[in-house]
């Protein structure tokens, strides 16, 4: 597994506070807790792991672009996921990896491109310190929330909700990143 991690340096817009400068201050490697995270999913889920994933990590104003851009959503969010593929459920992955594989390789790596991620550094900062868990944790838990979206996994209805919110916490739970943590 693959991850290309870039850290915008400078915000978009009036905010004058720089992402990179966030990521400095969390006491974590982002890589390597994405790579992590990235595989661990993967590996639970059964699924292969010569995928390539991009991960952006940004502050609110570069979120709310992309967010507006493709979503139609004027306003900031704490993560954004974009799959390499169409998926209506994580049942077809298995089907659409063997249709899409072709399609969607890196030539250089042989990997699947499996999606993009988008991670507001400042929400990161923010959410944690809501939840009373640590800024690692927090990452982590948007890292595995979107690994499972580029998955075919959804939260449409309360059902799917609850079955990626078990799925996010046993990826934790599997690398030791909890709440106390």
């Amino acid at each position: 597994m693959i991850f290309y991690v870039e850290i915008e340096e400078e915000e978009p817009g009036e905010d004058t506070s720089v992402p990179g400068d966030l990521c400095r201050e969390f006491g974590f490697d982002p890589e390597k807790v994405a790579y992590a995270v990235g595989e661990k999913t993967l590996l639970l889920l059964n699924k292969p792991t010569n995928v390539e994933v991009n991960l952006k990590i940004t502050g609110d104003e570069g979120i709310r672009q992309c967010n507006l851009l493709y979503r139609q959503i004027d306003s900031s969010t704490d993560v954004l996921s974009f799959p390499g593929f169409e998926l209506q459920s994580p049942e077809e992955f298995d089907d659409a990896w063997e249709r899409y594989a072709e399609g969607c390789t890196n030539p250089e790596s042989g990997n699947i491109l499996l999606g993009d991620i988008m991670i507001n550094a400042r929400r990161v900062k923010s959410q944690a310190e809501e939840y009373g868990h640590s800024e690692k944790r927090e990452f982590a838990f948007l890292v595995a929330h979107s690994m499972l979206h580029l998955l075919g996994y959804d939260h449409g209805t309360e059902e799917e909700g609850e079955r990626m919110e078990k799925l996010q916490e046993s990826v934790l739970c599997a690398l030791g990143i909890t709440r106390d943590s």
